[in-house]
């Protein structure tokens, strides 16, 4: 099968990816829906990508040959599904160092944030944040402890796996989706620009932020089937 060099250089993200879902090819490839991306690997990748047992998307053998790029984990056959290298941006990278043990309590997203504001001096998204989140759980290195609000916690000891922090992967010089390639790699910059822009937005932020971390760090701990704190509950909400 003869690929196009749009196509090799979007199976190179597939396999940097791996295991990926639709949802981030989409926001990778810039494509509106996740229909148009099952029919793009259907018609133009079918022969060297399959999805495993939980639905994600990983690449054969064969394709990161094809396009000589190393695939974003290896191991884990023999530990429990936990990979021993994951090959991961620099958000991830840094969400991996600041992220709770697998011995410490789990965090929030936001409290996540405040850590990574705190040893990094940079300011993602919310939402950036989850989705990094969410996709080092798919690579196995996560887990999520659902309290009041969904945490998370490392799987293993940071030590047990090895970080290597990559940027995305451009096969044919070419410059599709130049401006989101340019923003997922250069994350530094694009957070200091904002930050500089937003400055005192951000300073709100920041308090805002850390008053949600208490009030969930709170909630987390109320007992609301209690008749005593349901009354008290009651209570304060009439006065």
């Amino acid at each position: 099968m003869s690929l196009s060099k749009q196509a090799q250089k979007r199976l190179a993200d597939v396999v940097q990816l791996q295991p990926t879902k639709n949802k981030e090819l989409q926001e990778c490839w810039g494509i509106d829906s996740g229909s148009e991306i099952h029919q793009y690997l259907e018609s133009e990748l079918s022969e060297y990508y399959y999805r495993d047992d939980n639905s994600l998307i990983r690449a054969t053998e064969e394709a990161a040959e094809l396009v000589d790029v190393a695939p974003g984990v290896e191991g884990g056959d023999d530990d429990g599904g936990i990979p021993s290298i994951i090959r991961i941006p620099e958000l991830h990278a840094r969400i991996f160092t600041v992220l709770a043990g697998p011995e410490e309590r789990s965090q929030s997203v936001v409290s996540v944030l405040n850590d990574l504001r705190e040893q990094f001096d940079i300011d993602p998204s919310v939402e950036d944040v989850r989705e990094a989140l969410q996709s080092l759980r798919q690579k196995d290195v996560v887990t999520v402890v659902y309290r009041t609000v969904p945490t998370f916690q490392l799987a293993t000891t940071r030590d047990a796996i090895d970080v290597e922090q990559t940027h995305r992967s451009n096969t044919d010089g070419s410059n599709i989706n130049s401006d989101r390639e340019e923003t997922e790699v250069n994350t530094n910059t694009v957070s200091h620009s904002h930050s500089q822009s937003n400055s005192s937005a951000n300073t709100t932020d920041g308090e805002d932020a850390s008053t949600m971390k208490q009030i969930e760090t709170e909630f987390e701990d109320i007992n609301w089937n209690t008749a005593w704190g349901w009354g008290w509950f009651c209570y304060l909400i009439e006065i």
